[in-house]
């Protein structure tokens, strides 16, 4: 009787089992498709934040791109008002040399002019008064061949050059 008792119960759980088993499988296998879900839906994510920081980066390097270009530009363009200022510079760098050397050409001329060197008739600068107290000065050929600037002859010096006077 034992025998048979172990038999049927033997038997009765066996189909309790193979359901339990199949139940238990059913449960993993729902687990197992829940679980591949949520991998798939994560991954789609995944994908998502990578190609979301993919055209970030690609919005930027645009972005930049588009930014150099901007600043080569305005380099270009300082550049080339650098080179315009900098010709402008030789330019006036050149003119004033020239003007330096003939404002010290005149400055020679006035000098020679203003010396005592006896040209115009008298001595010394300060005997220019006495040297000229005669109203009635002549002016003779022979004064006008050792002064060849018979043109500021008598009160008449070259004080200052103009720079209107120059012809360029």
């Amino acid at each position: 009787m034992a025998t048979s008792r172990t038999g049927s119960s033997s038997s009765s759980t066996t189909p309790r089992s193979s359901s339990s088993v199949e139940e238990f499988q059913q449960v993993l296998n729902e687990r197992k498709r829940k679980r591949m879900a949520s991998n798939r839906e994560a991954a789609r994510r995944s994908r998502m934040r990578k190609q979301k920081q993919l055209d970030d980066l690609m919005g930027q390097v645009s972005q930049l791109a588009h930014e150099n270009n901007q600043i080569l530009v305005n380099i270009n363009i300082t550049t080339q008002i650098y080179l315009n200022i900098e010709a402008e510079n030789a330019v006036l760098r050149a003119q004033m040399a020239e003007l330096s050397t003939r404002l010290q050409s005149l400055n020679e001329i006035n000098d020679f002019i203003n010396s005592n060197n006896g040209v115009f008739g008298y001595d010394h600068p300060n005997n220019y008064e006495a040297a000229h107290d005669h109203h009635h000065h002549q002016v003779n050929d022979d004064t006008l061949m050792n002064n060849p600037w018979g043109c500021f002859y008598g009160n008449q010096p070259l004080n200052i050059a103009s720079a209107d006077m120059i012809m360029y």
